[in-house]
């Protein structure tokens, strides 16, 4: 579904934004920082971590971690920086963004460019000399497809953006599992697979709560452009693909109770959350009722109790008794 949408006026007159009082080094460091979007490269050490548990089979070495933590939070910020840089007009539409330093003033456009610049550098050299240079690629090519692929290409266009946009997000699961082995796996992919899935039915919720500021930015988020009962059966198919695949990694890598119980558990309370959406949604309930943002901070918990039993299980394995 191709969709024409006009571009938010970039020179649109700002001076009523403010931003956050401050000045010093200390301030201005401060709002470098959440340029990187920390809370969103929080989501991804989660996925990131516990593969390299799981691609060792067991504790991996503790410099290898670190290392590998750092060079993609370093890559994750630099994308996150150069997505603000080129979404600062629609950013300062959105009440949800309209604090960014961006928006108010509080950096300027070139130094974000620069800033971004420099943490992509910086990134793929810290993991391709310190980690391996496989991790640093995928980093690399994760950063630009967001960067290319889903802020300049897709975002505006369509409102299949986050499908594919995603993607991006799903990388550090091989980056794990490449800092650990300098190889890929059928389990790497099948957990890529995972938050591919799991994408839509995180996001989409968000798009409900905030769809009054992708209506004003012009930009197609699916509850945009369609009615939100069409929206929610889109989060139930995607939530019974994301558990379905979850559960693929049972019999591939032969994993045993611990992250059985976890994907079972998380998966079916997911899938819970995900109908009960779709039923008010049917319903016609409105957006108080509805709570799509109960579904969009469940999915959270629901990443990171998954990610834990891919973690735990290699240390405290006891296997399932149909692969033993």
């Amino acid at each position: 579904m191709r969709i024409s949408v006009t571009t938010v006026d970039p020179r649109a007159d700002l001076s009523a934004l403010h931003g956050p009082d401050g000045s010093g080094l200390k301030f201005l460091v401060g709002q470098y920082v959440s340029l990187m979007k920390p809370r969103i490269i929080e989501l991804l050490l989660i996925t990131t971590i516990p593969v390299m548990f799981l691609a060792e089979q067991g504790v991996p070495d503790l410099w290898l971690v670190v290392a590998t933590v750092v060079g993609g939070t370093l890559s994750a910020g630099a994308a996150n920086t150069l997505n603000c840089y080129i979404d600062r007009d629609i950013d300062a539409v959105m009440h949800r963004t309209s604090r960014r330093p961006l928006v108010t003033g509080t950096i300027t456009p070139r130094g974000a460019l620069v800033f971004g610049a420099a943490l992509t550098v910086v990134s793929t050299l810290w993991l391709g000399l310190l980690v391996n240079w496989l991790s640093a690629w995928l980093a690399l090519g994760a950063l630009l497809f967001y960067v290319f692929g889903y802020t300049l290409l897709l975002k505006r266009r369509t409102a299949q953006n986050i499908v594919w946009g995603g993607a991006a997000g799903c990388m550090p699961v091989l980056i794990g599992w490449s800092a650990v082995t300098d190889s890929l796996s059928w389990s790497a992919f099948i957990l890529f697979m995972v938050i591919f899935f799991w994408t839509p039915p995180h996001y989409w919720p968000l798009s409900m709560r905030y769809k009054d500021d992708y209506t004003a930015a012009h930009v197609p988020m699916l509850p945009v452009v369609e009615r939100f009962v069409v929206v929610a059966k889109q989060v139930v198919a995607y939530s019974w693909a994301m558990v379905l695949t979850s559960l693929a990694l049972i019999p591939v890598q032969q994993v045993g109770w611990v992250y059985a119980v976890a994907a079972l558990a998380s998966g079916v309370l997911f899938l819970g959350e995900a109908h009960r959406l779709l039923s008010r949604a049917r319903a016609g309930a409105a957006e108080d009722v509805l709570k799509p943002m109960r579904l969009f901070h469940f999915s959270i918990t629901y990443l990171t109790i998954l990610f834990v039993g891919v973690a735990l299980d290699p240390i405290w394995h006891l296997p399932l008794p149909f692969l033993s």
